[in-house]
C-alpha cells in the first residue's frame, strides 16, 4: 500500500498568508500584535519549537516577547508574570512553554493566564468552555490535529479515532474537538491493556504520548490514517515523533512526518490566535 504523506506545509502557509494580512492592518491602525511567551525550562526541544515560534512570528509582523524564568523557577513566580502580562495592555496574548520546572504543573499556573490571551488554551477556563462547546482558544496542537485531517479530506464523522496520550495540553482537548465533529473516539494511555489491539481497531490513529517510537506497525490496522503529534529529540539531535515510521509506512494510508506535519501548522494557528485576540482586543 503506497502511504500518502499528510504534510502541513500547504495548509499552514494559507493560514500564515491570513493572519499576515490581518496582522498588516492592525499595525497599520494601531500597534502590532504582541505576543508574550514564558519559558521556564531549558529543554532542548522546547528551545526549538519556541525558536521557531519566534521567527514564524517576525515573518507575520507580530511582536514577540520571550521573557526566560530559567528552568528552576517556582509556581509562585510563574504564577506572578503570567498574572502580570494578563494585566498588561500591551499585551495581546500570552504562551505558557512547557514543560514546567520539576514540581510544577500546568494545573498549578495556568489559571492566572487571562482567558481572553490565552491563546493556547491552557487554562480551566479555556477547557472548560472548549469541552462545553463554547467559544474560546482552544490548544493549537489539538486544533492543528483536526485542520490537517480535514485539509487532507480525511473523513471524521462516524470514524473510529483513537488518541494515544491524555494531556490537557493535546490528548484530552484533542477528544473533545473530534467529539464535536462526530467522530468516535477513543483515549489509550499509559496504563492501557494491550494498546496494539486498541489502536489496531481505529480508522485513525493520533500519537501524542510523547515517546519516541510508541506507535509501530503492529499498533495500525491495514488502510489506517497515522497523525503524530510527538516532538521528540533524537540522540543526533534532531527532532522525531512518536511513531516508528517506517515499521508504519506500506500499511498506514496516511501518515504526517515529523518535521513537517503537525508541527507548522499549530504554529500557524498559534499566530492566528495571536491575531484574534488583538483584534478582540482593539474591538476590530
Amino acid at each position: 500500500m503506497d502511504t500518502v504523506s499528510l504534510t502541513g506545509k500547504e495548509l499552514a502557509a494559507a493560514i500564515n498568508a491570513d493572519t499576515k494580512e490581518r496582522a498588516a492592518a492592525l499595525t497599520a491602525s494601531g500597534t502590532a500584535p504582541r505576543l508574550a511567551l514564558i519559558v521556564a525550562n531549558d529543554d532542548p526541544a522546547s528551545a526549538w519549537y519556541v525558536n521557531s515560534l519566534r521567527k514564524a512570528a517576525e515573518r507575520l509582523g507580530i511582536a514577540c516577547d520571550r521573557i526566560d524564568l530559567g528552568a528552576a523557577a517556582s509556581a509562585d513566580a510563574i504564577r506572578a508574570e503570567l498574572a502580570a502580562r494578563s494585566a498588561d495592555t500591551d499585551v495581546d496574548a500570552i504562551m505558557l512553554q512547557t514543560p514546567l520546572p520539576a514540581g510544577v504543573t500546568l494545573d498549578d499556573v495556568s489559571s492566572a493566564i487571562s482567558a481572553d490571551k490565552d491563546v493556547d488554551g491552557v487554562s480551566p477556563l479555556s477547557l472548560g468552555l472548549l469541552a462545553a462547546g463554547l467559544d474560546g482558544f482552544v490548544p493549537a496542537t489539538s486544533e492543528a490535529v483536526v485542520e490537517l485531517l480535514k485539509h487532507h479530506e480525511i473523513p471524521l464523522a462516524g470514524r473510529h479515532v483513537t488518541v494515544v496520550g491524555r494531556s490537557n495540553v493535546v490528548g484530552k482537548p484533542l477528544a473533545q474537538l473530534l467529539l464535536a465533529e462526530n467522530a468516535t473516539v477513543t483515549v489509550a494511555h499509559s496504563r492501557t491493556t494491550d494498546l496494539p489491539a486498541v489502536t489496531s481497531a481505529a480508522d485513525i490513529v493520533v500519537a501524542a504520548a510523547g515517546r519516541i517510537g510508541l506507535v509501530t506497525g503492529k499498533h495500525v490496522g491495514d488502510g489506517a490514517v497515522v497523525i503524530d503529534v510527538g516532538t521528540n529529540e533524537a540522540a543526533d539531535g534532531g527532532i522525531v515523533g512518536d511513531v516508528e515510521a517506517e515499521s508504519v509506512r506500506g500499511k498506514a494510508s496516511g501518515l504526517s512526518p515529523v518535521p513537517g506535519g503537525v508541527g507548522p501548522v499549530t504554529t500557524a494557528l498559534l499566530m492566528r490566535h495571536v491575531v484574534a485576540a488583538a483584534e478582540k482586543a482593539r474591538g476590530d
